[in-house]
């Protein structure tokens, strides 16, 4: 289905935790579309889980990207920029707050948890971009994702879900400002999935059950749905799409 679909086209994974993540189910799908992918690991801890992911993809990169860390971020950029000289799309799925700011209410969160949750789910896809732009002369596509929890109160994703509005309206000012340079970006709001990174929400397993009882659909998505449609977006079919926030959630979001 998805064949042929991206070929030549070559892009960056940010937020690969293991083979069950969001961002591996997007680069699985990339590799199956016939792009090239580069892929990064947050740290040497998390580097074990990495690694099978990338030789699974044969990544065209391999690299260490600590969004907190000076320089990290300017050295995967640069060897981007050896190897391929030019990029075709990013995907940034990343998205972190401290444990106990996260589980607190949102009246409570501490002003250096807000911070840093800011700084490593928001503002590091504004660095991303700034440092994509000059490798993307032509245009390009970058993916973000997102959650309902930034559009309605859910229970218990608390702090989560003002970072994630943010993060919404970071994509259409993004959009707006690179549009003349035919460079789209998107966020994709995917349904609870059983990932490492949900598995941190307070009460998570009642989040999940009321999703998959409420959705029109009545069945969870999988990381295989969200890798179709961020190739769709990633592809020359979206041509005209940016700014957009493309639910993947079985029909969730429509329900009151």
């Amino acid at each position: 289905m998805l064949e042929a679909l991206l070929k030549g086209k070559r892009g960056l994974v940010v937020g690969i935790a293991n083979e069950h993540s969001i961002a591996a189910g997007c680069a699985f799908a990339f590799r199956a579309a016939g792009a090239e992918v580069a892929v990064t690991y947050a740290n040497e801890k998390s580097r074990p889980y990495v690694t099978p992911v990338a030789e699974q993809l044969d990544a065209s990169l391999f690299l260490p990207l600590d969004v907190e860390a000076d320089g990290q971020m300017e050295a995967v950029f640069e060897a981007i920029r050896s190897k391929w000289d030019v990029l075709d799309f990013v995907v940034h799925s990343i998205a972190y707050c401290p444990k106990n700011d996260l589980h607190g209410p949102v009246s409570e969160c501490s002003k250096a948890g807000f911070a840093q949750a800011m700084d490593i789910s928001v503002h590091s896809l504004i660095r991303m971009t700034r440092l994509a732009i000059p490798l993307m002369p032509k245009g390009g596509s970058i993916l973000t994702m997102s959650y309902y929890g930034a559009e309605k109160v859910v229970d218990h994703y608390n702090i989560m879900g003002p970072v994630k509005s943010a993060l919404e309206g970071t994509v259409r000012y993004l959009a707006a400002e690179l549009g003349p340079r035919q460079i789209r970006v998107n966020a994709i709001s995917p349904g609870p999935l059983r990932t490492r990174a949900g598995s941190g929400i307070d009460h998570f397993d009642e989040l999940v059950d009321a999703a998959q009882k409420r959705a029109p659909e009545r069945s969870l998505v999988s990381i295989e749905d969200v890798g179709h449609i961020a190739v769709g977006l990633v592809s020359d079919l979206s041509c005209k799409v940016t700014g957009n926030i493309a639910y993947v959630d079985g029909g969730y979001h429509v329900q009151a």
